[in-house]
C-alpha cells in the first residue's frame, strides 16, 4: 500500500496502534501539521484487512483525541493570549485569529466543527482555554466532536476496504480527496473574507 513513496501499511504496522494514537493525540493538542484525517481513514482501511481490530482503533483514537484536546485547552487556560503575542514555530497569531473568528461565528459548536478542519482542529481547544470556556461544556463538545470525526473517517476506510477489492490501488486519489475535502472549508472561508474586505 504505497502513498507518496511510503509503504503506509508497513509504516502503520511498524508504528502499531500506539503510533496511530500518538499522532492523533499530537494533532489534537499542538502539532497542527500532522495528517489526522487521512491517517484515520487509512488505519480503518488496514483494520478491514485484519491488521488489527477496528474497535480498538476507534476506542484508542477517541481517548487520544479527547486527551489531546484537553491538553490544548489546558495550555490555553494556563498560558493565555501570551502564546500568540509573537509568532513562534507552532503558535502563530494568524492561527489564533482564525480560531477566534470560528468561535465568534459558531460558539461552543466550534469544538465539534473544528474536528473536520485542519489547523482549526488543533487551535480551537487552545482558544477555548484562553477564553476560559466552561470546562464541562468544552468536554461534552470535545467528546461528541471526536467521536463523530473518528467514527466517520475510520469506518469509511474500514467499510470501503471490505467492499472494494484491492482498494489500496486507489489509495492516492482517495487520500487526495480527503485532503481536498479537509482544506475546502478553509479555502471557502478565506475567499468569503477576501470578498467582504
Amino acid at each position: 500500500m504505497d502513498f507518496l513513496g511510503v509503504d503506509v501499511k508497513e509504516l502503520i504496522t511498524n508504528l502499531g496502534l500506539w503510533g496511530v494514537f500518538g499522532i492523533i493525540f499530537a494533532e489534537s493538542s499542538i502539532i497542527f501539521f500532522l495528517p489526522g484525517d487521512s491517517l484515520l481513514f487509512i488505519a480503518g482501511l488496514l483494520a478491514s484487512q485484519q491488521l488489527y481490530s477496528v474497535v480498538y482503533l476507534i476506542i484508542g483514537s477517541l481517548i487520544a483525541a479527547v486527551i489531546g484536546n484537553n491538553f490544548g485547552y489546558g495550555i490555553g487556560r494556563r498560558f493565555g493570549e501570551g502564546l500568540f503575542e509573537k509568532d513562534k514555530f507552532l503558535f502563530k497569531k494568524e492561527y489564533s485569529i482564525k480560531a477566534h473568528h470560528f468561535f465568534e461565528k459558531y460558539g461552543a459548536l466550534t469544538i465539534i466543527m473544528a474536528r473536520f478542519i485542519p489547523v482549526i482542529r488543533t487551535f480551537a481547544p487552545i482558544v477555548a482555554g484562553i477564553g476560559k470556556m466552561n470546562y464541562r461544556l468544552f468536554l461534552i463538545y470535545n467528546v461528541i466532536g471526536a467521536l463523530i470525526w473518528i467514527l466517520l473517517l475510520s469506518l469509511a476506510g474500514y467499510y470501503l476496504g471490505e467492499i472494494v477489492p484491492n482498494v489500496d490501488r486507489y489509495l492516492l486519489p482517495i487520500v487526495a480527496g480527503i485532503i481536498i475535502l479537509s482544506v475546502l472549508p478553509g479555502i471557502v472561508a478565506y475567499l468569503k473574507n477576501r470578498k467582504q474586505s
